[in-house]
């Protein structure tokens, strides 16, 4: 792929958006057809989440890894491969028979996830000039909104209308499609097409790393922080992690690119990132079962609640990044916070006898502040990383996106749990009939909680903004 400005870019670039697109509503679509997941195939809520964790888990291990094959072997080359891998996972989903097979297909369908997500904005960054990169990865910061708050709306109304399997039926036809129009229209890149210079041991250190460290955040709040498992596997975590910086800085040709982390600016923005998706799957995990078990909708009436977020995000989004683009970003990002600070505090007053328009509309507002959000921080990524670099930047950010959907499911099913064992005197891992003031309780804690890491984001804007004028400051001396 070379570096010249293609005329065709803007129609390549909804092709390539699919790719954000459908990775992160695939990781949330499931979410809402939990409870009909776990009454099909006999398992509890504990056991039928790692139907959602597993497929963040695998593509938060590979999403970095395949970044590198495809600037070893071409980027299209990964991106459309990417897909059919991630369309056959999906039709092994739906034609899953039971709970351990459908975590395996899921497993294998975040493989293909992994492969289109590491590659989607290193295309865009090749082939857009760099004055309209901002435009065009504002835009993917849109998609990538719309898709991870969508999902539960529409699985909602798919699982009420067609049963769960046509979640990951849909799929299909789209990676076919993606595929084709990839391979007719991505511009073809000259490569060696070896993996001589692959860092295998960063990358199998770096997967370790990521699988023991979220099965201790996941299975931590169901066998307990203390038990000799999840001991071991922090510890494996840990050492893991230690191993792996230590070998990237030694490596002459590392995985990651360590250096990227020098700007401080880009730090705060990519750390802002991973604390704002974790607080917004607090909302994703824990609002369908409000929704259904505590106020007794249907699944497709909750998934109509749950699409005012995403309503509201795709309409202001757009906006949001154009404003970007003339104003700055660094006040639209904390105006959003801010809204979506208010909208987890209303959230947390609703109660058993809560209306749903009252959740609808708090669900609503969380979705204003997630749109104005969203566009400005990618660009702010994109912006305080080297030009060099952008390839390396795109697949940081979606780590640490896909690390705070993971962090976000087991710190809301661990606190909301947690407080409901409390109160009802045992221990439990769903939702208790009968005990809807309880499970209530629980969703409040989870709540107040995730503003609290929205507060904590909230600081961490102003001080990037700051120290943002102080650079901007120094440059015009």
């Amino acid at each position: 792929m070379s570096d010249t400005v293609r005329e065709d870019r803007w129609k390549i670039l909804p092709v390539v958006l699919l790719a954000p697109f459908m990775g992160c509503l695939d990781g949330s679509i499931v979410n809402v057809a939990l409870p009909t997941m776990a009454r099909d195939l006999g398992a509890g809520l504990d056991g039928v989440q790692w139907t959602v964790s597993i497929y963040l888990m695998v593509v938060s291990a590979l999403v970095l890894v395949f970044g590198k094959v495809a600037d070893l072997i071409g980027k299209k080359r990964v991106f459309i491969w990417g897909f059919l891998v991630f369309g056959s996972g999906s039709l092994l989903c739906a034609l899953a028979w039971d709970l351990p097979v459908l975590i395996a297909a899921r497993s294998f369908q975040a493989i293909g996830a992994a492969m289109f997500m590491s590659s989607n904005q290193g295309i865009i960054a090749t082939i857009f000039p760099p004055k309209e990169r901002g435009r065009a990865l504002g835009l993917m910061g849109t998609t990538v909104a719309i898709g991870t708050m969508i999902g539960p709306p529409l699985g909602g109304i798919m699982v009420e209308l067609f049963g769960w399997p046509s979640l990951f039926l849909v799929n299909i036809p789209i990676s076919i499609f993606a595929f084709v129009a990839g391979a007719a229209m991505l511009p073809h890149e000259v490569k060696k097409g070896l993996l001589a210079g692959f860092d295998l041991v960063g990358a199998l250190l770096f997967a370790l790393f990521i699988f023991a460290l979220f099965f201790f955040l996941l299975d931590g709040q169901v066998s307990g922080w203390s038990a000799p498992a999840e001991l071991a596997s922090l510890v494996v975590a840990v050492l893991c992690f230690l191993l792996f910086f230590a070998h990237e800085r030694r490596v002459a040709d590392p995985m990651i690119d360590l250096s990227i982390f020098r700007s401080g600016l880009f730090s705060v923005s990519v750390l802002c990132v991973l604390l704002v998706f974790c607080a917004s799957f607090c909302v994703n995990i824990v609002q369908p079962f409000y929704l259904q078990d505590v106020l007794g909708l249907s699944p497709a009436l909750a998934g109509l609640v749950l699409l005012a977020a995403p309503l509201m995000s795709g309409v202001i989004a757009p906006l949001s990044g154009y404003l970007a683009d003339h104003v700055g970003g660094e006040a639209l990002t904390v105006l959003g916070l801010l809204v979506e600070l208010a909208a987890l505090v209303g959230m947390s007053f609703l109660g058993t006898g809560s209306s749903p328009l009252l959740a609808a509309a708090f669900l609503g507002l969380f979705g204003l502040g997630q749109g104005v959000f969203g566009s400005p921080n990618t660009k702010l990524i994109m912006t305080h990383a080297p030009q060099s670099k952008l390839g390396i930047a795109g697949s940081v950010n979606a780590l640490a996106r896909n690390m705070g959907m993971v962090s976000g499911i087991a710190f809301a099913v661990s606190i909301l749990y947690g407080v409901m064992s409390a109160r009802l005197g045992r221990k439990v891992s769903g939702f208790v009939p009968g005990a809807g003031g309880a499970f209530v309780f629980g969703m409040r804690a989870a709540f107040l909680a995730a503003a609290g890491i929205i507060v904590i984001a909230i600081g961490l804007t102003a001080t990037r903004a700051r120290r943002s004028r102080v650079s901007s400051a120094n440059a015009e001396a």
